[in-house]
């Protein structure tokens, strides 16, 4: 599959780091001409790592001429998941945190230089709100082409279970390299690397019926832990609060070397206490979102935000080839 050739302008929305990292991951040729958020702590650390500070202003007060003057040919955006998460209350776009989003839609609408591709990414939820009904609307009325996804870090490698909802969308006269599986929703990357001539069977196969071959767990540890028994093949979903507490929030690491297997019915505190468990380090959650190496905290962003704002990323092995195959020319 054939990148741009030429240099792309594009603008973020959130989860600035992990879509930076992304976009240079995917090898497309791209000048990024501003980020938005307005977290504070995730600002120190873009800034720290790129050499930037984002724009932390309140994306309601922007005008359709403010973001004109961006003149970016692509928008990456994610807008916050609290509304459509399936712990929360689903208020969708009732919630005031949708409303920075649907306000972007909006303005999308009165723009003299609207952006030619969209990339829009969320929580697995969002495919069946009403805010996801505004989002097609606006693009279909916009004349784009849209492609959506629900795709997990599993199917890409990486032993890590993150499913996430992505939408791509473009301008209808900027065709999608599987121009088949335009207005579908897959669960599958297989058209991210694959050509047309594959059946649309192929595209509906869940990921259970995929042949997941995953990298083991002691590839993505720092080097003092690579000793550490190998628990399980699949980390579960490292959430925001993660670190903070232990239900629910993600995988703990095994770190005892001579365990003996123990039956659930069987499983007391102390043979609990024998398994040396141990919460994954900020670096190896940084490792299972594919942060590079380079990837740094300031010194001054405490422990807690450090698993906070990494319990927020995108997966970069994901968003990357999704990212090459929306800015692909065909």
């Amino acid at each position: 599959m054939e990148g741009p050739r030429v240099l792309q302008r594009v603008l973020f929305c959130r989860l600035l780091c992990s879509q930076r990292y992304s976009l240079a991951s995917s090898g497309v040729r791209a000048e990024v001409v501003e980020a938005f958020d307005i977290n504070d702590v995730a600002n120190d650390v873009y800034e720290h790592n790129f050499g930037h500070r984002p724009c932390q202003g309140n994306i309601q007060t922007l005008t359709a001429g403010d973001l004109d003057k961006y003149k970016a040919h692509a928008w990456l955006l994610s807008p916050p998941c609290q509304p459509y998460t399936r712990q929360g209350l689903q208020k969708h776009s009732a919630d005031a945190r949708a409303f920075s989003f649907i306000k972007i839609l909006n303005l999308m609408q009165n723009m003299s230089f609207p952006p030619q591709m969209l990339f829009v990414e969320n929580v697995v939820g969002f495919e069946v709100s009403d805010t996801h009904d505004q989002l097609l609307a606006v693009l279909s009325t916009l004349s784009f082409n849209t492609q959506e996804f629900i795709l997990s870090p599993l199917q890409f490698g990486v032993p890590y279970s993150r499913p996430r909802y992505f939408c791509l969308a473009k301008q209808e006269s900027m065709c999608f390299p599987n121009p088949s599986v335009n207005d579908k929703l897959l669960r599958t990357p297989t058209c991210l690397t694959l050509n047309t001539t594959r059946t649309q069977n192929s595209y509906d196969q869940n990921e259970d019926d995929l042949e997941v071959v995953c990298n083991p767990i002691r590839n993505f540890l720092e080097a003092q832990s690579i000793g550490d028994k190998e628990s399980s093949a699949i980390i579960s979903d490292c959430k925001y609060s993660y670190y903070r507490y232990v239900k629910g929030t993600g995988s703990v690491l095994v770190t005892s070397k001579s365990l003996k297997p123990v039956p659930k019915e069987n499983l007391e505190m102390s043979s609990l206490s024998e398994l040396g468990l141990r919460f994954f380090t900020p670096r190896e959650v940084a490792n299972l979102h594919s942060f590079p190496p380079s990837f740094r905290f300031p010194d001054q962003i405490s422990l807690r935000q450090q698993y906070a704002m990494l319990g927020n990323s995108l997966s970069i092995a994901v968003v990357a080839p999704l990212l090459c195959y929306l800015f692909a020319e065909t």
